[in-house]
C-alpha cells in the first residue's frame, strides 16, 4: 500500500514519518501531484499559519488536487483546519472540504487556561472506524490556538475553553486536531485505523 505525506511549508512531517515507521509503514513525503494522486492513503499534516500554508498550496496547484482526491485522506492539526471552509487566522479562505465549518481563535478570561492549548486532553463522542479500539475519553496531544466549531461532520469532541471538534469526517476525508503521531497508544491506534479504512 502506497502512503503519501503531503510536503508543504508547514512542519511536523518528520514526526509523522517516524510514527508511521514505528508501525511498519514506509511513507513517501512529496509535493508531486502524480505521487499524491496515485497514493492509496494520503496524510496532510501541518503546524504553522493558515494563510501562508494556503498560498503555498495554491501556488503549486495542490489546493485543487487535495479536494479532488478519492482515496482516504487524513488532515492533522493545521491540515485539518485547512480542510474547513475558512479560518479566522488572517481571515483565510481554506479548502472547503468540510463546507460551512469555520475555524475560530480560542478566547478565554480564565488565567489558568493558556492559549495555545498545549498538552494532553481527552477526546470523546467518538464515531466512525477511525476510532476503532480507542477508548472514550482517551488522552491525545494537542498544540493549537484555533479550533473547528462543533458541526455535523464532528466525529470526536474535546473541551478547552469551550466544546469543539477534535475530529471531522466527510466522505473520504478525515481530520484530527490533535497529533496522533505524538499521542502514544491512542494515536498509534488511530493511525493504524486510518491506514486500514
Amino acid at each position: 500500500m502506497k502512503t503519501v505525506i503531503i510536503k508543504y511549508n508547514a512542519g511536523n512531517i518528520r514526526s509523522v514519518l517516524f510514527a508511521l515507521e514505528r508501525i511498519g509503514v514506509q511513507a513517501i513525503v512529496t509535493d508531486e501531484q502524480e505521487q499524491i494522486r496515485t497514493a492509496d492513503r494520503v496524510i496532510f499534516p501541518g503546524v504553522g499559519e493558515a494563510s501562508t500554508a494556503m498560498q503555498y498550496l495554491r501556488d503549486r496547484g495542490l489546493d485543487q488536487l487535495i479536494v479532488s482526491l478519492q482515496q482516504p485522506v487524513l488532515g492533522i492539526c493545521l491540515g485539518m483546519q485547512l480542510l474547513c471552509a475558512s479560518s479566522e487566522e488572517n481571515e483565510t479562505r481554506c479548502l472547503g472540504v468540510f463546507p460551512d465549518v469555520q475555524v475560530r481563535k480560542f478566547t478565554t478570561t480564565d488565567p489558568l487556561l493558556k492559549i495555545p492549548q498545549t498538552g494532553w486532553n481527552t477526546i470523546f463522542n467518538l464515531k466512525t472506524g477511525l476510532f476503532n479500539n480507542v477508548e472514550e475519553n482517551a488522552y491525545c496531544y494537542f498544540v493549537h490556538s484555533y479550533y473547528a466549531e462543533e458541526n455535523k461532520f464532528s466525529i470526536a469532541s474535546t473541551h478547552y475553553t469551550r466544546l469543539y471538534s477534535s475530529a471531522l469526517h466527510w466522505k473520504n476525508f478525515y481530520g484530527v486536531q490533535f497529533h496522533p503521531e505524538k499521542s502514544a497508544k491512542a494515536g498509534e491506534q488511530i493511525l493504524k485505523n486510518f491506514l486500514s479504512l
